[in-house]
């Protein structure tokens, strides 16, 4: 009998998250007995912190594990409203918090709740890739706004609104600090790029998963410059609960009720052992912290180290563990450079084709998520590759 293949949709057509590509390409050489140093992804090598690991071991021992209201467990999101109290000077309502199955469940929600199919959605080049991925898959366009060094990367007012006027936006997402670029805005910054959104009508997204990992000064929140805003963000990247898949969003007053709807029909609630671990992390920020320091010295020992290994450029490492990498000294193909580095050198990268269609092709992302030691080797066998030639 002749196997007929279903007909896919052209919205599931979406460009592959190549990071996972490469992680797959390592782990193949590693099946192989290969030693790789994973720069490639955005894991920290440090567990979740032991106040958390022990609160869902006690949970776990308790008995049954069952569902939870579907915009989270009450005491999670008061402890994140206070959590904004604490760091930000802020008073959010806990009416405001929607507990996610991480951060890419708050995206996907978002996006449902904000946007139309159609709709175009400004988004910053060089960016997180499943921005642009999950808009596509919803039916919506992200508008891809090209950034500059002068403007640290980040995108301004006179960007958006150029953008606006070529086309009409519903909707800008920022990060900061950014992915992959590792920068991030200034409160003037930020303000001035929110005000122009207000002008315009659109709907405001702040990426926030990196907050907490910020190196030249405090990461400014969108929850002090308006309610208007959607905030998303995480425990996985600060706390280092990368597997655990639950973050959150602080939504605008009146809206809670429209994500409620939305969590409930596509998965219910979020793992309750992950919501109780997430609760009792907040405990565990001196544990935190103590990693966050191993961030700032695998920061100095890429910084440098890769220019003395041959890799002189790279974009201000503001914040998150990404290093931005210019290199097209030796290349204007960073996918096919990626897989040499990898397979001579057994050193992960991500092209920066993942995360930039203008410039992407002469840019490498490094992440210092790791160990120290494994920062240096990597140092070590990158300058060694360079000299191969």
């Amino acid at each position: 009998m002749r196997q007929v293949l279903p007909l896919l949709s052209r919205r599931s057509a979406v460009e592959p998250f190549i990071v996972m590509d490469v992680m797959e390409h390592a782990a193949r050489i590693e099946a192989q007995g290969g030693h790789v140093i994973h720069l490639e992804v955005g894991q920290p090598a440090a567990p979740a912190p032991l106040v958390a690991r022990q609160a869902a071991t006690a949970a776990l021992a308790a008995g049954q594990v069952g569902y939870t209201a579907a915009l989270g467990i009450p005491a999670l999101r008061a402890r994140i409203a206070r959590h904004y109290e604490e760091q930000h000077g802020v008073c959010v309502d806990p009416e405001r918090v929607v507990v996610t199955n991480g951060s890419s469940g708050g995206f996907v929600l978002a996006f449902l709740a904000l946007f139309e199919p159609g709709d175009r959605v400004a988004i910053a080049a060089p960016g997180y890739p499943p921005y642009r991925h999950v808009l596509s898959a919803l039916g919506c366009e992200p508008v891809l706004i090209e950034t500059r060094a002068e403007d640290r990367h980040a995108l301004t007012p006179e960007r958006l609104l150029e953008a606006h006027r070529a086309a009409p936006l519903k909707g800008v997402l920022v990060a900061s600090p950014a992915n992959p670029t590792g920068t991030m805005m200034d409160r003037a910054a930020l303000t001035a790029l929110h005000a122009c959104a207000q002008d315009l009508g659109l709907a405001f997204v702040s990426d926030e998963i990196y907050h907490g990992l910020d190196y030249a000064f405090p990461a400014v929140s969108a929850v002090e410059i308006g309610e208007d805003v959607t905030v998303i963000n995480s425990f996985s990247k600060y706390f280092c609960m990368t597997g655990w898949r639950v973050g959150w969003m602080v939504v605008p007053p009146g809206v809670s009720r429209t994500m409620e709807r939305l969590q409930q029909n596509f998965s219910i609630s979020v793992p309750t052992l992950s919501q109780i671990a997430a609760d009792a992390a907040f405990e565990g920020r001196a544990e935190m912290d103590q990693v966050k320091a191993t961030y700032v010295e695998n920061r100095r020992i890429l910084t440098e180290g890769l220019p003395a290994a041959g890799l002189g450029r790279f974009l201000p490492a503001d914040g998150a563990f990404y290093l931005y990498a210019d290199v097209s000294d030796f290349t204007d193909d960073s996918a096919a450079f990626a897989r040499s580095l990898l397979d001579a050198a057994h050193v992960a990268a991500t092209p920066g084709v993942d995360f930039d269609p203008f410039h992407g092709r002469q840019f490498l992302r490094f992440s210092y998520a790791g160990s120290g030691p494994d920062m240096t080797e990597a140092v070590r066998r990158i300058g060694e590759f360079l000299k191969r030639g």
